[in-house]
């Protein structure tokens, strides 16, 4: 059972299911010379495991034979091994699987690491125990015989079937465990693989998707990249199976299911496994992620990759073509029914009632406050998520659709909320430097208050979108100091420790010459020193280095900085001070200057409002309400108009 309980099978119990008429009609379509393919397929594809399993025992009762003996006699090939399959437990049909997989020279270890990775506790203890039953050996025996390594101490772990299923997560835990993996791999002169197999091995399923989100926030990649990196050969591809089925089973399958049938020749082992076994459990899922991954139908993959009774066995399991939706339909309804369709789709990923408005909007017209409504009250993964399903269910660019029916400043917000954070901070930038003058107050507001994180995905985001290096473009664009700060910040290695407090009162000995009018110190040098405590020092250290400061000279930093210096390098080392001892403040400061005074500055209105929303514009409201005695929400509301400021004040949220 799936969220709370919902049946994801495709294959159900057959109502009025009678063992004894069924086991008689399997035997009359195998009597006499050749047998009757297509009953025996259309029986077995239509009855529960349970029930075929009850089949086998009438068989035996009235005919004092073995059907699944002579089944194996009649059918011949893929179809044989499919149907086969389906007759018994799916314990048995486990434990077969790996045993065949074992068996002769050579071990499939992709067969090991699919059962092995995905199955549950419970589904484990099945296993193991139908494999004695039936081999009379020991399943663990055979497998330390069979393979090596840190990949069979791995399948070991997860033969024991003790992955903890708890629900409550501690979250000291979670940020100790991705330390720990960090350290163990990244982190380490050669890699602790112990570590990795103990915390994969062990952990729930839930505690473990917040390691993994814990692990991309300190190390700024996600694990599976770390894992190509660390490990090697099967112990690395069983290790990336248990992370991918660790964030979605389905979408586990569904992959393998496209490798499994995708460019020449298909594997039918791994098809067929995969469909027997998970036709009571997940296909409705699977057929859903591979639907919105791939672009097209599971029915119709099979449909194009097999032939006779297998393809017509294997389309029964399958359950439904997801691509032949409202085929027969005139417009309108076909239109009603996609978008049913579409949020059958979004349900399975747990967030409900996706985009119907919006996209109902771009059919028929252009609904703005619909787009408006659906599109601000959904998370940015979320929105991805809509582009994904959009372009699955209509084969074409959301963004593009939005672009030809939005315009002005209700465009550009949109718009830069359906890009991922990182893409849309790329643009920006690139918007920035690209065309005569450069933009610098928008290369200092991003570059200095993003994180390393933050900084590694802009990095990233900005050569896939135009090919080129972002610190190329900075330096090609910028000169002096002004340059050095702004490459320093796009290396996004500043230093994520805690305060040092001997460093903190050297650190702020540097910065007392720089109150220090009749100091002798070339400017040059100051700054270049600056530089380096600015712009690779951790926060809480920067902010002790500041009281510290104070402390010698009386002076705040940023007093002392304005008197020093000027122009950008001024602006930068300003921004860098404000984002360290107050960042929603540095930005409310930045959204009360955009719309005070004649004229609004929608360009920086948008790209805070577009960029914070996610992360503290709460934060940002309150500062603003405590700095300028006025709510955010009231200045937006006075100072924009139409479905712009509709637009912004459903993501400023409330009124303060």
């Amino acid at each position: 059972p799936g969220p709370k309980g919902v049946y994801r099978g495709s294959v159900k119990d057959f109502p009025g299911f009678d063992a004894s008429q069924d086991a008689e009609a399997l035997y009359n379509a195998m009597k006499g010379f050749g047998s009757d393919k297509e009953a025996i397929l259309d029986l077995i594809t239509s009855r529960s495991n349970k029930q075929r399993v009850e089949i086998c025992q009438a068989y035996k009762s009235l005919y004092g034979k073995d059907l699944i003996a002579d089944l194996k006699y009649e059918l011949t090939g893929k179809f044989e091994r499919l149907i086969v399959s389906l007759m018994r437990p799916p314990a048995y049909s486990d434990a077969k699987e790996i045993k065949d997989a074992m068996a002769g020279i050579g071990t499939d270890e992709k067969c090991l690491i699919e059962i092995l990775a995905s199955r549950t506790n419970q589904e484990i203890h099945d296993l193991v125990a139908a494999y004695k039953d039936a081999y009379e050996r020991d399943l663990e025996a055979d497998i330390v015989g069979d393979t090596s390594g840190h990949f069979k101490k791995m399948l070991v772990v997860l033969l024991q079937g003790t992955r903890e299923e708890d629900d409550v997560v501690s979250e000291d835990l979670v940020e100790q465990d991705a330390k720990d993996l960090l350290e163990a791999g990244e982190l380490k002169w050669g890699t602790d693989e112990a570590q990795f197999i103990y915390i994969l091995g062990r952990r729930s399923k839930q505690h473990l998707r917040l390691v993994f989100d814990e692990y991309l926030k300190i190390s700024g990649k996600p694990i599976e990249r770390s894992i190509r990196a660390e490990l090697s050969g099967d112990f690395e591809k069983l290790m990336l199976a248990v992370v991918k089925c660790v964030r979605s089973t389905a979408e586990y399958f569904a992959e393998r299911l496209y490798k499994a049938m995708k460019g020449l020749g298909t594997r039918d082992n791994t098809l067929i496994r995969i469909m027997v076994s998970r036709s009571e459990i997940d296909m409705l899922d699977i057929r859903e992620v591979f639907r919105t991954k791939y672009e097209k139908s599971l029915y119709n993959m099979i449909k194009e990759d097999t032939s006779g009774e297998y393809k017509k066995a294997l389309l029964k399991l399958c359950g439904g073509d997801d691509d032949a939706a409202g085929e027969f339909f005139p417009e309108a309804a076909q239109v009603a029914y996609r978008m049913w369709e579409l949020s059958a789709v979004a349900k399975v990923e747990g967030w409900h009632s996706v985009a119907l408005p919006s996209i109902a909007a771009i059919v028929a017209g252009t609904d703005e406050g619909a787009i408006i409504e659906v599109l601000t009250q959904r998370s940015n993964a979320q929105r991805q998520q809509i582009l994904k399903a959009y372009k699955a269910h209509y084969g074409r660019d959301l963004m593009a659709d939005l672009k030809s029916e939005l315009s002005g400043s209700l465009a550009k917000l949109i718009l830069g909320l359906m890009m991922t954070p990182a893409q849309y901070d790329a643009k920006q930038l690139r918007k920035a430097v690209e065309g005569a003058g450069t933009d610098e107050s928008v290369l200092i507001e991003i570059m200095a208050t993003r994180n390393n994180q933050e900084i590694a995905a802009i990095n990233e985001a900005y050569q896939e979108a135009y090919h080129k290096r972002l610190e190329d473009d900075l330096s090609s664009d910028t000169s002096g100091h002004f340059k050095r700060i702004l490459v320093s910040l796009a290396l996004g290695n500043r230093d994520e420790g805690p305060e040092n407090l001997t460093q903190a009162h050297e650190d702020a000995k540097v910065r007392t010459k720089l109150a220090d009018v009749s100091s002798n110190d070339s400017s040059d040098s100051l700054e270049t020193r600056f530089l380096s405590i600015l712009c690779t020092r951790s926060y809480p250290h920067l902010r002790r280095v500041f009281q510290e400061f104070i402390k010698m000279t009386n002076h705040d930093v940023e007093h002392a900085i304005r008197k020093r210096m000027s122009g950008d390098v001024r602006d930068a080392f300003v921004a860098i001070v404000r984002s360290v001892k107050n960042k929603p403040a540095f930005f409310a400061d930045k959204l009360y200057k955009s719309m005070k005074g004649a004229g609004t500055d929608e360009r920086t209105l948008t790209r805070i409002m577009v960029s914070r929303s996610e992360i503290d514009l709460f934060n940002i409201r309150g500062e603003f309400m405590d700095l300028f005695d006025k709510s955010l929400h009231r200045m937006i509301e006075k100072d924009t108009s139409g479905d712009y400021r509709k637009a912004l004040l459903a993501l400023c949220g409330g009124e303060d």
